[in-house]
């Protein structure tokens, strides 16, 4: 069985989506802490020849070092959700598919929203659907499972009954293939690229949410998401 674990973000990229894609079951990592300025809470998307960020504001003031992601609240004294819709539709209303999916973002828009992490499951619930991903999705928070970093992700792995783990490319600062070999889980780690596609404005601009790729391409967004995607990384070559 594969596995593979993340912080839930907002939208996010095509990566992240490549993982879940290559995965038996993923672990949404919600019992950590919220990270400030990471993507927990932002992506960027293309607006005509530039990036733009969207952000979702939080209530963070006197909250750090022991904000957890599940905790995280939004601040909803901001009007985030209507300047999001908006960028979005100037964004890509020319996109081949993007009225396919308007409906449902008009109606994630409109809700109101306290929960960074119910926000972040239900954009990715949308679109691991639209990609035709069929993992096992399970909340760390569930698990019981305790530990710091490495620890805590063998121990999560073992949880699952994970054969193989999956990890980002970072991962090879901190993980040890020792205890993973120990436990009887293979260690593995996702070397992703980015492939290029067709953008409604021309040209190609990485490292957008992978809402650029759907509204883009449609159906075809899965295929192309897995494009020469045929390369994982050893445990053994640190």
């Amino acid at each position: 069985m594969i596995a593979s674990i993340h912080q839930p973000g907002y939208l996010p990229w095509h990566g992240y989506f490549h993982r879940l894609a290559i995965s038996d079951v993923h672990i949404f990592l919600d019992n950590v802490q919220y990270e400030k300025n990471g993507f927990n809470n932002r992506v960027k998307v293309r607006r005509g020849t530039e990036d733009q960020w969207l952000s979702v504001p939080v209530k963070t003031k006197g909250r750090f070092g022991a904000n957890l992601l599940c905790e995280t609240e939004i601040d909803d004294t901001q009007r985030w959700a209507a300047k999001h819709w908006s960028t979005l539709q100037q964004s890509y209303a020319r996109a081949p598919h993007f009225g396919s999916h308007a409906s449902f973002f008009d109606q994630m828009y409109r809700h109101r929203w306290s929960s960074l992490l119910e926000l972040n499951l239900r954009g990715i619930g949308y679109l691991i659907e639209q990609l035709g991903i069929g993992c096992r999705l399970v909340k760390a928070s569930s698990l019981g499972a305790a530990g710091q970093e490495a620890d805590l992700v063998l121990n999560l792995c073992r949880a699952v009954g994970a054969t193989t783990y999956v990890s980002g490319i970072n991962g090879r600062s901190y993980l040890d293939k020792t205890s993973f070999d120990e436990a009887g889980i293979e260690l593995r780690f996702q070397a992703y690229h980015e492939p290029q596609y067709v953008q409604c404005h021309g040209g190609f601009r990485p490292f957008m949410s992978v809402v650029d790729l759907l509204f883009n391409h449609g159906s075809d967004a899965r295929s192309i998401l897995l494009r020469d995607q045929d390369t994982l990384l050893t445990g053994s070559s640190y």
